[in-house]
């Protein structure tokens, strides 16, 4: 009776360690006192880290992953509680083909949408720059953005909105009052799940971007210069240190507010 499952444990363990141990490495060697990777480990510091955040190209490819990430997260956001509510709320003839194609963004190669909207933008002449970065990001992020607040208002009492409304409450009121303190935990779930996707992104900047930099376009530029690989490490180290705490707290706001308890 334990086999099945002692083999499907020794297959977990491998897998976890398959798909973490690079990034736990890398975090290793970004403390790593010498300047290549290797072991054995020559001693630890931070020398890297203080090194990395001096760079004035660096903090300007920081603020500009956060402006875009930001920018992105409420966009996205907003459009995706939009059509939750819609496909929801109401019973929309072909809602399936719908969620369909709000999908496609997911499947479809980021590197053959980052040449399809460098394409179009071209064509249309406009400028590449933030923006555009931004446009390709919010593709991308309203679906993510859509099934999460999805998730949390298909089980949402409809009869409570229809208790306000009788009561005198305006629609808008209403959405306010009774609708946005349910979807609140979906909504700052989304938040912080877009942001993540934005500021991470490298392939539709790399392509959208013109002169402007992102963090990601400036660790890739960084990776020609062997002399620069400890605060290219140093920068990564911080971007999955990040990532991995903002999905966390998304997930467990996400879970928090399906359980109905308060965080």
């Amino acid at each position: 009776m334990n086999k099945p499952w002692s083999g499907l444990g020794v297959y977990t363990v491998a897998f976890l360690i398959f798909l973490y141990l690079p990034a736990l490495l890398l975090l290793l060697f970004s403390i790593n006192d010498a300047i290549y990777v290797a072991f054995p480990i020559e001693g630890f510091t931070f020398q890297w880290y203080r090194e990395a955040m001096a760079h004035e190209n660096m903090l300007r490819a920081l603020g500009n992953s956060i402006r875009v990430g930001a920018c992105v997260a409420i966009v996205s956001t907003c459009l995706g509680l939009l059509a939750a509510q819609a496909l929801t709320r109401y019973r929309i003839a072909g809602a399936r083909t719908i969620m369909v194609f709000l999908s496609i963004p997911l499947v479809i190669p980021l590197l053959i949408l980052g040449i399809s909207l460098l394409v179009i933008l071209t064509q249309m002449g406009v400028e590449l720059s933030l923006l555009t970065i931004g446009l390709g990001h919010v593709v991308i992020t309203i679906p993510v953005s859509l099934f999460v607040l999805m998730s949390r208002l298909e089980g949402f009492d409809r009869s409570i909105e229809e208790a306000a409304l009788d009561l005198g409450e305006t629609r808008w009121m209403t959405f306010w009052r009774v609708t946005f303190p349910v979807a609140l935990p979906g909504i700052v779930a989304s938040l912080l799940l877009t942001f993540t996707l934005s500021f991470d992104e490298f392939l539709l900047a790399f392509f959208l971007a013109g002169d402007q930099l992102t963090l990601p376009i400036y660790i890739w530029s960084q990776l020609r210069f062997p002399a620069k690989l400890p605060g290219v490490l140093a920068l990564a180290s911080m971007i999955i240190v990040a990532t991995f705490l903002l999905v966390f707290l998304a997930e467990w706001i996400r879970r928090a507010g399906r359980r109905g308890r308060k965080w």
